[in-house]
């Protein structure tokens, strides 16, 4: 099925001159809803069955590979954080052919031993690759040489748990939330210089106090993970941005808040929302969070009139849900529990536990009528997706998944704790 057919009435302005099935250039693939329209992907592998190639990759990162021409690019870090760096693979052969360091970070900010300091997935387009690692810098490096040809230092906030968010691109604009616990805001730089085009802050009142109403103590309350994400709605561009507290809607050219939905009961946002059908869905947080199918458009705050439908069991706080159809398909991180649901009326169509033990941190990957899961101990079931839970393969990796998997042409790029693969027939 082409892959406007799963979107009706909304348009993913970033996809369309991308859209060949050979390039996967950011968070999530062409669309950055981790949906693609390849053929011949592989159903089954093991550590001896499928395996094009298997490169180690250094460092500790949890960061996901992207595809463009004969390059594979990831970035990494060592455990303590001091170094970052950017990472080229041959999609051929496997070989590493560019290894840069980025940056130096005299003095690294706290991050989760759960995370890495080098969560954030680069974007990459003909010639350049940017890179991010959140207050610890972002830059911009040539493909062909691994040259640097611009970076940003200034950009800061406190990440509280380590960095998550990825840039995304818009035209000559590189997009990027800063959601720390100090300060929240969102950046539009000039891909080509680098420079400040626009910066917005966020303007929900988070009113210092937890849902118990309690004042708040830690920045927990405040800070976000989730990815900018790009659509045309209605014929103009809508920059979907998911914070804590409140998903907002942005012109990406100027910065200007459109309209926001808000629930102050959650926090933490890191669930990139995902559009169709006129809505967007989107995660409304950490702590018990829930589902909300949002109706595209209004004005200002816009919760008590475009909310069409919610969901509060089982709703991820990690890995993003994927649309595919009439289906809207997402994974628990902790326990494991896959849910359909309808997408247009939110109802439940079914919900079962994911064959092989471990938690789900990688976003699922909808391609060929299938929908792959990767989980932190290397488990990966594909599903059907249809209306019937069923499962057509389960497959095991060495070491747990972290990052979501990229495709290009007919293979599978997936990134373990320790390795890179391609995953192929």
């Amino acid at each position: 099925m082409h892959r406007l057919a799963l979107l009706p009435a909304v348009f993913l302005l970033s996809a369309l001159p991308a859209w060949s099935g050979e390039s996967w250039p950011q968070f999530r693939g062409p669309t950055g809803q981790g949906v693609s329209d390849a053929t011949g992907l592989p159903l089954t592998w093991s550590e001896t069955e499928g395996v094009r190639w298997k490169t180690a990759i250094r460092g500790k990162a949890w960061s996901s590979p992207v595809v463009h021409g004969n390059q594979v690019w990831l970035t990494t870090a060592d455990e303590e954080g001091h170094e970052r760096a950017a990472i080229a693979v041959d999609r051929t052969s496997g070989r590493i052919v560019h290894d840069v360091k980025v940056f130096h970070v005299e003095k690294p900010q706290y991050a989760d031993k759960f995370n890495s300091h080098g969560s954030p997935t680069p974007v990459i387009e003909d010639g350049r690759v940017y890179v991010s690692f959140g207050s610890a810098g972002t830059a911009c490096l040539d493909t062909a040489s691994g040259r640097v040809l611009w970076e940003r230092r200034d950009l800061e906030c406190n990440h509280w748990r380590g960095a998550g968010s990825s840039p995304t691109l818009w035209g000559d604009l590189l997009i990027l939330h800063f959601d720390g616990s100090d300060q929240q805001y969102v950046v539009a730089l000039d891909k080509r210089t680098g420079r400040t085009v626009w910066k917005t802050n966020r303007s929900v009142d988070f009113k210092d106090l937890t849902p118990e109403g309690k004042p708040i103590r830690d920045g927990d309350f405040r800070k976000a993970f989730a990815t900018p994400l790009v659509i045309v709605h209605e014929g103009r561009p809508v920059l979907l941005s998911a914070a804590s507290k409140a998903t907002y809607a942005y012109d990406p050219a100027t910065g200007r808040e459109l309209w926001r939905i808000e629930d102050l009961k959650f926090h933490s946002g890191s669930v990139t929302p995902v559009v169709g059908h006129g809505m967007v869905y989107t995660a409304t947080g950490l702590a018990r969070g829930e589902l909300w199918a949002i109706r595209l458009g209004g004005e200002g705050v816009v919760t008590d009139t475009h909310v069409a439908w919610k969901e509060k069991s089982h709703v991820p706080n990690r890995p993003s849900p994927v649309l595919a159809g009439d289906l809207l398909v997402m994974v628990h991180q902790d326990t494991g529990m896959a849910t359909c649901l309808d997408a247009k009326t939110g109802a439940l169509v079914w919900r079962e536990r994911l064959p092989g033990v471990g938690n789900h941190s990688a976003s699922p990957l909808y391609a060929e009528g299938r929908i792959y899961f990767f989980n932190e101990n290397g488990h990966c079931p594909v599903l059907e997706a249809g209306r019937t839970f069923k499962v057509l393969a389960e497959n095991k990796l060495e070491a747990g998944v972290m990052a979501s998997a990229a495709v290009a042409g007919k293979a599978l790029f997936v990134r373990t704790k320790t390795h890179l693969y391609r995953l192929e027939k």
